[in-house]
Order: structure tokens, then C-alpha cells, then sequence
């Protein structure tokens, strides 16, 4: 049994009841994922699991068993920045910047749904074969990760960069 982190082979651990955040922190030592809330309402937690986003303080280790985990330290480095990266940074998309990590991770796995059609509670028109990325639609998608610093203007003007950088 092993899983992938990051794109290096991990086996999971001993004790099934680890969590995923505190693998990844204490036993990896990947500090980029953050411990908010620890009960899965910041998202300060979050990561990718197969491109998917989970919040990793509500998910067992063992549920990743067979699976590709990415984290923020995944997604680019300090010499290739992710495009959501560098955008987040551009458009001041943070202040303190310890809720950035999940907000970047979910904002990746959400331009992916976007572009696989995947409806939000506010989309407009359910029939269209693509969903308009609005400024609400954004906001919506992205309400499970909260900034309490209020970089939510920025963070929203970065995802829109890279959702139009993508579509160009």
C-alpha cells in the first residue's frame, strides 16, 4: 500500500486513524498545508487528491491509499511558480497568507471543474455545455476557504486572471 505525494511514492501510515493533514505535516513535513480549524469549515486544510480538492483535517491517510495527493509544495516551486501562484501574488491575493496554500489548491481543482461543466449553486443557465466563470460564480465555488485577513477581492481577481489566461 503506498500513495503518492507531490509525485514521490509515501506509504501510508501505520496508524489508521492519522489523519491526512497531520501526515503530510508532522511525517512529511509539508507545512504548507495549514491546520485552521481542524474540523473541516476554513479550508485552510486543503489539498488535492487525484485533482480533486479535500479538506485533508477531515480525511484518514489511509483514504489516499492508491491515490496522488498534491499540495501546495506540488503545485510549483519558488523558480516555476503555479500560474495561480504567481497570480495570487500579482493581484494581492493574500496578506498573512496561511489560508493561501488551500486557496490556491481549491482554486486549481476548481478551474478544472468549471472547464469540465461542472454546475455551482449559482450558474446560470444549467443546459449551457460551458459555465461563464463570473465574479459570483467564483465567490460561490470558493466559499468553503474563508481569508480572514479580507483578501477575498484579490484572491477572487487571481483566479479570474488565470481562468482567462487559460481560456485565451
Amino acid at each position: 500500500m503506498t500513495m503518492t505525494v507531490n509525485g514521490t511514492q509515501v506509504p501510508p501510515p501505520d496508524d489508521p486513524r492519522v489523519s491526512l493533514l497531520d501526515l503530510l505535516r508532522d511525517r512529511l513535513h509539508l507545512t504548507g498545508t495549514k491546520v485552521g480549524c481542524n474540523q473541516g469549515a476554513c479550508g485552510a486544510c486543503t489539498v488535492l487528491i487525484d485533482g480533486d480538492r479535500v479538506l485533508s483535517c477531515l480525511t484518514l491517510a489511509v483514504q489516499a491509499d492508491g491515490r496522488s495527493v498534491t499540495t501546495i509544495e506540488g503545485l510549483g516551486t519558488a523558480g516555476d511558480l503555479h500560474p495561480l501562484q504567481a497570480a495570487f501574488v500579482e493581484r494581492d491575493g493574500l496578506q498573512c497568507g496561511y489560508c493561501t496554500p488551500g486557496q490556491i489548491c481549491a482554486a486549481a481543482a476548481m478551474l478544472d471543474e468549471v472547464r469540465a461543466g461542472a454546475p455551482s449553486y449559482v450558474t446560470a443557465d444549467l443546459g449551457a455545455e460551458r459555465v461563464a466563470l463570473s465574479r459570483d460564480e467564483v465567490r460561490e465555488r470558493m466559499s468553503g476557504n474563508l481569508c480572514r485577513c479580507g483578501a477575498h477581492h484579490g484572491i477572487v481577481d487571481a483566479i479570474m486572471q488565470v481562468a482567462g489566461e487559460r481560456e485565451a
